[in-house]
C-alpha cells in the first residue's frame, strides 16, 4: 500500500496523488499545475495512464482537475468519481481550459514559425475535454461506493467549492483495512450559499491542504447579513456618484457568492431600488446555470434553502443581466447610467475585467470592488497596493476610482480552521501528510501539528511513502530557518531587479540618444513612458519614507 505525491507537494497547485494496492492503482485529483509549480512539475505523468484504474476527484477547481483531459488522451480508460455538482462544473470548466490550451499552444506556433522552429501542440483539445466527460460517474455525498472488491470510498462536504468533497477510501489489504482520507480544499466556515465542511470522525492516514496554514483570517468576521448590508453601502455611494460599480471576480464560486449576496439586498430591501447588475463571463453565466440548477439540502447552506422556500433563486433575481457575446460586453463600456459589472478573472491579468478597467479605473465616479486574494505581481495587487496609474493593453490609465474591498470572502480555511477540522477527528491519525502550501508553508504547518503530538511531514515532490511503514516527524529547524530564509530570497530577489532595472535605465539613455526628434509619435511615446518609470520611482521613495536625492 503505497502513494507517491505527484503534485501538490510543497507547491499550492497540481493536486494529483498516486495510491497503489498490491491489485489497483488510483489516481487522486488530476490537476493543472501553474505558474512556477509548472516548471517543477514538467508535462509527463509520473506514471502510465493506461494503468491507472480510477480517478476520485474531490471539486472542480483547474488545479485539481485540469489535466484530465491529458489523462484521456494518454491511455487512461477507467471512471472519474465525483459528485453531480463537480461533474456539472467540470464539463464547462475543462472545456474552457482546452480553449485556453488551444489559444496558447497557436499563439506560441505562430512566434515559432517567425523563427523557424516547430509547432507547439496543446497539451489537450476541446474534443479531450469532451472525450473527458464521458468517463464521469457521479456519487452522492455520505454514501458509501464499492471501487473495487477490496477498495470503498466515500465523499463528505468539504465546504470549499459547490459539490467539493473530502475522501475517505478504505482498502483492505493482507487481512487489515486502513482508511485514508484526503480532505480536498477545505471550506472557511460562514460562505455564502454552500454549507460548512463536515466534521470527519477518523482516519489511519491524513492528506491534508494547508494553503492558508501560516495566516489567520479576519478575527471579526462579518456576518452574512452584514456582508450585503456593506455591499449595499458600496453599491449605492457610486450610484449617487452616478458611478459604474466594476467587481473582478472568479467565475466559478465567488461570483456566485457575489450574486446571492444582491439576492439577499433586494430581498431584505437595504435599497430602495433594484441595481442593475451585468454578470460579463461566458464562464461565470454557465457556472451560475450550474449553480442554480443544483439547489438541493445537500449543497445549499440553511439560508440560502430559506430563499428557496420562498420561490427565490439564491443566484438570480430580475435586474441580473447576462451578456454573452463581445458586442454585449463593448457596449457596457459606452453605458452612462450606473450600474454594476462582475466581470473575471478575478486578479485582472485576463478576460473581460481588463476593458471594464480600462474604461472605468480613470473615472472618479466609479468603484473597483475586490473580492478576493490578489496575487503578487497581479494588475489587481498593483492597484490594491494603491499604484498611481497603471498600463493595461499598452496604454497608461491614471487610478481616480474609488478602490474598496468585502472582507470576509475567502473559500480556505485559516490556520486555526484547518486545525479545527482535523482535530475533529477523536483519535489523532497514524500519520498526516501536509499538501498544498508552498515550500515555506506546509513545512511550517507540518512542524505545528508535529508539535500538537501529530506524525505530520510535508513530503516533496514525487516522493513515495509506504503506508504500512513508520512516518518521520518532520524537521523541528523549520521554525528557527524559516523568517532566515524568507529575507534571504527577498534580498536575493531586490538584487536581481536592481541590475534589470539598471539596464532598463540604459535601455532608456540609448533611446533618449537615438531618437529621432523630428518624429513627433515616437518623441511622445518615449516622453510618456519615462514619466510613468519618474512617477513610479516617486511612489517607491514615499512608500518608503526616503528621500528621492
Amino acid at each position: 500500500m503505497e502513494l507517491t505525491f505527484c503534485g501538490a507537494a510543497r507547491r499550492v497547485t497540481g493536486s494529483m496523488f498516486l495510491l497503489e494496492t498490491h491489485n489497483h492503482m488510483i489516481l487522486v485529483d488530476c490537476g493543472l499545475s501553474q505558474g512556477e509549480d509548472e516548471k517543477d512539475t514538467g508535462r509527463d505523468f509520473p506514471f502510465s495512464p493506461s494503468m491507472v484504474e480510477a480517478v476520485l476527484l474531490t471539486h472542480a477547481h483547474i488545479d485539481h482537475s485540469g489535466r484530465l483531459p491529458q489523462l484521456v488522451k494518454e491511455g487512461f480508460d477507467g471512471t472519474i468519481y465525483a459528485t453531480s455538482a463537480t461533474t456539472e462544473l467540470c464539463s464547462i470548466m475543462l472545456l474552457d481550459s482546452a480553449h485556453i490550451q488551444e489559444s496558447e499552444a497557436e499563439w506560441k506556433s505562430r512566434k515559432n514559425k517567425r523563427s523557424g522552429l516547430e509547432p507547439v501542440e496543446p497539451l489537450y483539445t476541446q474534443e479531450d475535454a469532451y472525450e473527458a466527460m464521458e468517463h464521469f460517474q457521479s456519487v452522492e455525498y455520505n454514501r458509501m461506493i464499492t471501487l473495487f472488491e477490496d477498495v470503498h470510498v466515500r465523499f463528505a462536504d468539504a465546504g470549499h467549492l459547490l459539490g467539493s468533497a473530502s475522501i475517505e477510501v478504505f482498502i483492505e489489504e493482507d487481512g487489515v483495512t486502513r482508511k485514508i482520507v484526503f480532505s480536498g480544499d477545505i471550506g472557511n466556515t460562514g460562505q455564502p450559499i454552500i454549507r460548512d465542511p463536515d466534521p470527519l470522525e477518523s482516519a489511519d492516514v491524513v492528506v491534508m491542504e494547508s494553503t492558508y496554514g501560516d495566516r489567520l483570517h479576519e478575527k471579526n468576521v462579518m456576518s452574512l447579513q452584514d456582508r450585503a448590508r456593506l455591499l449595499a453601502q458600496i453599491t449605492d455611494r457610486t450610484f449617487r456618484r452616478g458611478g459604474k460599480l466594476i467587481i473582478p471576480s472568479f467565475a466559478v464560486g465567488r461570483t456566485q457568492e457575489i450574486l446571492y449576496l444582491y439576492r439577499i439586498i433586494i430581498d431584505h430591501g437595504m435599497l430602495d431600488y433594484a441595481p442593475e447588475v451585468f454578470l460579463d463571463s461566458p464562464l461565470a453565466v454557465r457556472a451560475t446555470r450550474i449553480f442554480r440548477d443544483s439547489i438541493r439540502g445537500d449543497y445549499f447552506d440553511q439560508e440560502a434553502m430559506q430563499l428557496v422556500d420562498k420561490g427565490l433563486n439564491p443566484v438570480d433575481f430580475p435586474s441580473l443581466v447576462k451578456t454573452q457575446d463581445v458586442e454585449e460586453s463593448k457596449a457596457l463600456n459606452n453605458r452612462r447610467e450606473p450600474c454594476v459589472i462582475i466581470s473575471s478573472s478575478g486578479m485582472c491579468d485576463a478576460g473581460r475585467i481588463k476593458h471594464h478597467l480600462k474604461h472605468n479605473l480613470w473615472r472618479s465616479e466609479c468603484t473597483v470592488l475586490f473580492v478576493g486574494y490578489q496575487a503578487n505581481g497581479t494588475l489587481g495587487r498593483n492597484i490594491v497596493d494603491g499604484a498611481r496609474h497603471v498600463t493595461i493593453f499598452g496604454e497608461q490609465i491614471d487610478v481616480k476610482a474609488e478602490i474598496a474591498s468585502l472582507p470576509g470572502m475567502s473559500g480556505h480555511a485559516d490556520r486555526d480552521g484547518l486545525e479545527a477540522w482535523l482535530h475533529n477527528m477523536a483519535k489523532k491519525p497514524d500519520k498526516v501528510f501536509v499538501v498544498h502550501g508552498d515550500e515555506n508553508v506546509a513545512p511550517l504547518f507540518a512542524s505545528r501539528l508535529a508539535s500538537e503530538g501529530y506524525n505530520a511531514c510535508a513530503p516533496r515532490l514525487f516522493e513515495r511513502y509506504d503506508l504500512a511503514a513508520r512516518l518521520p516527524q518532520q524537521e523541528e529547524a523549520v521554525f528557527i530557518d524559516r523568517n532566515e530564509k524568507i529575507i534571504k530570497a527577498a534580498y536575493e530577489n531586490l538584487e536581481a531587479e536592481k541590475k534589470k532595472l539598471e539596464k532598463l535605465v540604459s535601455r532608456f539613455q540609448f533611446a533618449v540618444s537615438a531618437v529621432d526628434r523630428k518624429d513627433q509619435k515616437r518623441c511622445v511615446r518615449l516622453a510618456n513612458a519615462l514619466e510613468r518609470l519618474a512617477s513610479d520611482f516617486e511612489d517607491l521613495g514615499k512608500k518608503w519614507n526616503s528621500d528621492p536625492d
